[in-house]
């Protein structure tokens, strides 16, 4: 199907005219997230914010949405008229995407937005994206190139309810995990569970962009297409042949000083359980990539990655695509979608356990734990996969939290940490 072909699930204009300029320091550029339709991706202050949306298309579900997804962005790429006068990661044409965990469930999107303000590097730009056939874009700051910013509205009050299935089922659901976990069928599996909540009036994305970004800046911070949420986790970033990923399994909780910390991050490091769940994780991404690469180098041994509520075992990843740069078989979209699911999210091995989620969680997880990100038309991103993260529809909000499950895992504790990491959402959305 070509570009300029519309269906309900797809729109876009036949060509794109795309436009990027270098802008004065835009100041924090959260700040320019709309009341709708807005797309960001954010970490230390760096990054993309959009607004208004150029083209769009909503995958089906399929094994396939990965490569549909792509060959729909390359025609679009491949027929835009571009002027980019700034030339860094993210500028000229940009898509933002959210994809769902499960081949079986719809939900997975694309979303070209009309403009993007971004930061890297010490240098900010702003890009315009419009149909070739109508005006020249210039892109400006201002009243006539910014969205509309009405003051922000404070947090509404709440209502929270069981999600899919009640705390004491989704401790029996790790007990029959681990159950089958010691029975051989298989070694790890993630188990998550939902959360609602109803606020007495629209919920404020920009206040939980804002909140999240401020309060864990060492994540990333992201929305598309009402999935709201910061992540630790970096599943692939790639710029032009570099690669780069980083791999968490294994979580505690953050001590209440900082004597009760270093000994809680002690412990985690020593612990059988929580390695034996990391590795899982690191190895499906160590050789996934490993075939896709001439160096590859990970790091020997995982080491403590800390924020603000939890501290996770972590492993970097680093390495050089074998294949050209320009080669679109390996573009960050394409190497994400050959990483997905990985360990950390789905279990080990990934087939068997991807029927046990079906089977024990009692729910669609959606774009949870799917991929997320930004792609530009050289084929360069970065997607991570969404964490800590809930969908906004409205005055309701859809929180998740996920665990790994191996064979030393104990239920109770394992709902405990589903608490610690809602608390992220929690936060960014009660007064």
């Amino acid at each position: 199907m070509r570009p300029g072909q519309r269906t309900d699930d797809q729109q876009a204009p036949e060509r794109l005219a795309v436009r990027t300029v270098a802008v004065p320091d835009p100041g924090d550029i959260v700040d320019y997230f709309p009341e709708t339709a807005g797309v960001a991706w954010i970490q230390h202050g760096e990054g993309l914010v959009g607004w208004g949306e150029t083209a769009r298309i909503a995958l089906p579900a399929g094994e396939d949405r990965f490569t549909a997804g792509e060959k729909w962005l390359r025609a679009l790429f491949d027929g835009a008229q571009v002027d980019d006068k700034v030339a860094e990661p993210g500028c000229g044409l940009v898509a933002f995407g959210s994809f769902t965990f499960d081949s079986t469930s719809d939900g997975s999107v694309l979303v070209v937005p009309g403009t993007i303000i971004g930061r890297r590097n010490g240098r900010s730009w702003l890009t315009t994206i419009r149909p070739a056939a109508g005006p020249v874009p210039r892109p400006r700051l201002g009243p006539e190139g910014a969205p509309a910013r009405p003051a922000l509205t404070g947090p509404a009050e709440l209502r929270w309810h069981d999600g899919s299935l009640s705390a004491p089922q989704w401790e029996r659901a790790v007990a029959a995990a681990v159950g089958r976990i010691r029975a051989g069928q298989l070694r790890k599996v993630v188990l998550a569970r939902d959360l609602f909540a109803t606020a007495s009036a629209d919920i404020d994305v920009r206040l939980m962009l804002r909140r999240l970004s401020g309060h864990y800046p060492d994540c990333y911070t992201f929305a598309c297409a009402d999935l709201v949420g910061a992540t630790p986790e970096l599943l692939i970033r790639r710029q032009d042949a570099d690669i780069s990923s980083l791999v968490l399994a294994g979580t505690f909780p953050r001590g209440r000083d900082a004597a009760e910390d270093a000994a809680l991050g002690a412990a985690l490091l020593a612990s059988a359980k929580e390695n034996e769940e990391h590795e899982y994780a690191i190895a499906g991404v160590r050789s996934t990539l490993a075939a896709l690469c001439d160096r590859l180098d990970v790091d020997p041994a995982p080491s403590l990655v800390r924020f603000a509520n939890v501290q996770h075992l972590g492993t970097g990843v680093t390495g050089r695509l074998a294949a050209p740069q320009a080669d679109a078989d390996h573009s960050v979209l394409a190497l994400a979608a050959a990483l997905h699911p990985t360990g950390a999210v789905c279990g080990t091995p990934a087939e068997a356990a991807m029927e046990l989620i079906r089977e024990l969680e009692g729910m669609d997880r959606g774009r949870y734990a799917g991929p997320v990100g930004w792609i530009d038309a050289r084929g360069n991103g970065e997607w991570g996969i969404a964490l800590r993260c809930a969908e906004v529809d409205g005055r309701r909000a859809r929180l998740f939290a996920g665990c790994g499950i191996v064979a030393g895992s104990d239920p109770a504790a394992e709902l405990a940490e589903t608490q610690v990491k809602f608390a992220p959402m929690r936060f960014a959305l009660e007064a």
